[in-house]
């Protein structure tokens, strides 16, 4: 278990107890985390292996994890249940996430300075054993990191339109969208043309 799935010690320990129940299901924990506020939010990311997940899926999980939790019991104080996808602009949490995503821009944090630096933005460049490759901007020239996966704090996805287009091509691909739903869109340039 990565600190990136879980960082903090409870939720290490929420990962114990419901990774397994998330696997069982036939799904795949990429990050969960107890957050603050008034009330307490637990948040779980889930997809299937071969990535993406759907709402009835989520559900399902929520529901599993729920009974699961309300016999371990381990946060004491009142918190909402929140089960989701990662995101087009997901978080990188696993090592095969940065091979998965090669070729895409990412931002890549570290727990201590390496090269001077903490913080990483560039495109994947895929992974070497256990360092995740990152082409970067150096002092004007593009320039191959290699991170290893352990001095990793943080990493994501940044949001671009070529990870739209491919997230939307993708789904397209798998027969989940029905381009017909979006002809009557107008895109921002077509709408702000001056004549």
């Amino acid at each position: 278990m990565t600190d990136l799935i879980a960082k903090t010690a409870i939720d290490r320990r929420l990962a114990e107890i419901v990774g397994p129940v998330i696997e069982d299901l036939g799904f795949e924990l990429v990050r969960i985390r107890l957050m603050g506020g008034n009330t307490k939010t637990l948040q779980i990311m889930a997809e299937r292996p071969d990535g993406g997940i759907e709402v009835d899926e989520c559900a399902k999980i929520s529901n599993a994890v729920s009974a699961v939790l309300d016999v371990e019991d381990p946060v004491t104080e009142a918190y909402n249940l929140e089960v989701s996808s990662p995101g087009i602009d997901r978080p990188l949490t696993r090592l095969k996430d940065f091979d998965a995503y090669e070729g895409y821009e990412a931002r890549i944090e570290t727990a201590e300075l390496v090269g001077g630096r903490k913080r990483f933005k560039g495109v994947l460049a895929g992974v070497e054993e256990q360092d995740v490759l990152i082409n970067i901007e150096d002092q004007g020239e593009e320039v191959t990191v290699g991170l290893n996966f352990d001095w990793l704090a943080d990493a994501k996805l940044v949001l671009t339109d070529d990870l739209i287009k491919e997230m939307l091509k993708a789904r397209k691909d798998a027969g989940q969208i029905d381009e017909a739903d979006f002809d009557d869109i107008e895109t921002e340039d077509e709408g702000s043309q001056e004549d």
